[in-house]
């Protein structure tokens, strides 16, 4: 089983020899054991505290495997406002939930909790449940309190 200790960004040149899907938790996780796409294991050992991103490139510990990330389909929640300064709202108070979120200019995407459902419901938010990949903002991850 290779070893990846090396996190490289994203780079569309790159010939990358195995494709690693995962989900935002996954995408957190700096020692684990994962499978590729093709079934192979591989070990990280990165950095703690290493958040990979969609298309973010891992590097054997030999240098001789790049492996491409890549953003899982998972189930999330995504939120749409009628109004930015609505969505804007709703994103003060799931901050305020400490909940990962990815932002875009006209929706929030959150893990599915039907509480939190419920109370962007009730501020006059449309969600809806899909399975798409999920891209939380890193902040959140990139401290500890």
């Amino acid at each position: 089983m290779l070893t990846f200790t090396k996190h490289l960004p994203a780079n569309p040149d790159a010939v990358v020899n195995l494709s690693l899907p995962m989900t935002a938790d996954d995408r957190t996780r700096s020692r684990h054991r994962f499978e590729t796409d093709t079934g192979e294991s591989l070990h990280l050992s990165l950095p703690r505290g290493t958040v990979l991103r969609d298309r973010d490139l891992l590097q054997s510990e030999d240098g001789s495997c790049l492996v491409l990330v890549r953003a899982k389909p998972e189930p999330v929640l995504t939120a749409r406002a009628s109004t930015r300064l609505l969505l804007m709202r709703a994103a003060y108070h799931l901050g305020n939930r400490h909940v990962a979120l990815e932002v875009a200019d006209d929706y929030l995407r959150l893990s599915p909790d039907s509480v939190l459902q419920g109370m962007l419901e009730k501020m006059g938010l449309e969600v809806i449940e899909e399975i798409v990949p999920f891209q939380p903002e890193i902040g959140a991850y990139a401290h500890s309190h």
